[in-house]
């Protein structure tokens, strides 16, 4: 693909509460993002399942385009990136045979202890390096075989989030490396999916496609796709589609090694590794190895995040009550410290429903005080969320045997200005938080990769370290902070 120095690619983000088509500006020094399309991605609860309405995403994607080709913004190649785990079925023909059942769903209740009677938890470990979490693909696959699920039978093709949506833009059906990973079916010392896990799981092999590399031309749009947007067939890229594959990519490191919490509706904090960690130590601490660009893995653990923020406000607004994102921060720091604490990783604040009520249920089951104010309910939340990524750093240290003085926040949820200074705190690092937009950069970075203007991660952090100042927040409080965490040990 051959491009000039100063051009623009198209970031195709996906969250797991809106998406965005965001224009990314490269001008041969520096990187821009500009948000051209934004839409709501709401899960629909069926008769059975909770799941995406992945006709709807595509059809917002395709709004983003045209809208970048009638703005006159010169696209020259478009990337996807998208949450992990989930999956579309393909028929022989092609034809989706359902819509992807969201993660949340209960289908996998109970399913990942029946695996492990089959394949010992330390042996899928040992194949994948890969954190247990109950909805992870290999569950989801699990639990659809166990129930005779009749599109496992007639599937031809298994495609993730964002290589669904890029095969009903190009056609083309290929699995991107970095979200692979994540399946928890990908051997880790081959980076091809696990025979012998797939075999003793009794899933159809044929499903599964090859596997791509970050920063690799996928295809270009089908003609029928180019001529519906009348725009010419540009390039689609298969970027880090991963999300935090691309975030972590995003992030204007000027030094290695660091730690980062990429924050979302996840949190997830880890580290950048040149192989996966695969010790019993990894294992028993439940941290994940999921595959990153330019060869890296990311050393990691998934942590609730804001999650237990957004359905606290749909909560709220289900009842009538609304509140914006400014107004629970103002709220927050109104309460008083410390009154309280969850574990935000809690198994019962996975599902969607009634956060506040689950909130102070686990306050009271642990003899705390269940906060009565939603000021109190957001501090608890807030802090509890601060001392775990404390929590978590400290243990991602003792695996990787060393001190990782920088922690650099990014997304969507280091615009929480008090949690990105409650996390200096608690963590006793100075924070350096941003970019907001870290996957959208990281997305773009893959895409100058594949057009040769970018030669390797490094030198794309470089870029992306000219191209934006992050915000710096130095701890406060550490006295108090300590105290307050040696309570959180104790109660969670």
């Amino acid at each position: 693909m051959t491009v000039k120095k100063s051009w623009t690619a198209l970031a195709v983000d996906l969250g797991a509460s809106s998406g965005r088509v965001i224009a990314g500006h490269y001008d041969g020094s520096r990187v821009s993002v500009q948000e051209l399309h934004r839409f709501e991605n709401v899960s629909v609860q069926l008769p059975g399942a909770l799941h995406w309405d992945i006709l709807h995403i595509y059809h917002e994607i395709k709004q983003g385009i045209r809208k970048a080709h009638q703005n006159g913004a010169g696209i020259v190649s478009i990337g996807i990136d998208s949450w992990a785990i989930d999956f579309g079925l393909l028929d022989r023909a092609g034809h989706l045979l359902g819509n992807p059942v969201h993660h949340r769903d209960r289908r996998t209740d109970g399913v990942m202890e029946q695996v492990f009677s089959v394949v010992p938890k330390s042996k899928i470990f040992a194949a994948t390096g890969i954190q247990f979490l109950p909805f992870n693909t290999i569950f989801q696959l699990a639990a659809m075989r166990m129930a005779g699920h009749s599109q496992l039978s007639s599937a031809d093709t298994l495609l993730l989030i964002p290589d669904l949506l890029s095969y009903f833009l190009t056609g083309v059906k290929a699995t991107e490396f970095t979200n692979a990973t994540t399946t928890q079916l990908l051997d880790a010392k081959t980076g091809t999916w696990s025979p012998t896990l797939i075999e003793a799981l009794k899933l159809p092999a044929h499903i599964f496609k090859p596997i791509v590399q970050p920063a690799t031309q996928l295809g270009t749009l089908s003609p029928a796709v180019a001529e519906e947007l009348s725009c010419a067939r540009l390039p689609l890229i298969a970027v880090s589609t991963h999300d935090t594959g691309s975030a972590v990519a995003g992030t204007p490191a000027k030094q290695a090694p660091f730690a980062f919490i990429s924050c979302g509706t996840w949190s997830l904090l880890g580290t950048e590794v040149g192989s996966p960690v695969l010790t019993q130590k990894a294992l028993d601490l439940n941290f994940t190895n999921e595959g990153g660009v330019c060869g890296t893995y990311r050393l990691l653990k998934n942590i609730m995040g804001l999650w237990l923020l957004q359905e606290t406000r749909r909560e709220w607004e289900r009842a009538g009550k609304r509140v914006s994102w400014p107004e629970m921060t103002a709220l927050t720091s109104q309460a008083s410290a410390f009154k309280s604490f969850i574990d935000p990783d809690d198994p019962r604040f996975l599902p969607p429903g009634d956060m506040p009520s689950r909130v102070r249920a686990f306050c009271s089951e642990t003899n705390q005080p269940a906060p009565g104010s939603d000021a109190a309910l957001l501090r608890c939340i807030t802090e509890s969320l601060a001392l775990k990524y404390r929590w978590t750093l400290s243990r991602l240290e003792e695996l990787v045997g060393a001190r990782l003085p920088a922690l650099h926040m990014i997304g969507g949820g280091i615009q929480n200005e008090l949690l990105c200074q409650w996390t200096a705190n608690a963590c006793g690092r100075t924070v350096l938080a941003g970019p907001v937009e870290a996957t959208a950069f990281g997305n773009v970075a893959a895409q100058l990769m594949a057009a040769g203007e970018v030669g390797s991660l490094a030198e794309s952090r470089e870029l992306l370290a000219r191209s934006m100042e992050p915000v710096i927040y130095e701890p406060r409080d550490m006295r108090l902070w300590n105290e307050a965490f040696d309570q959180y040990c104790r109660v969670v």
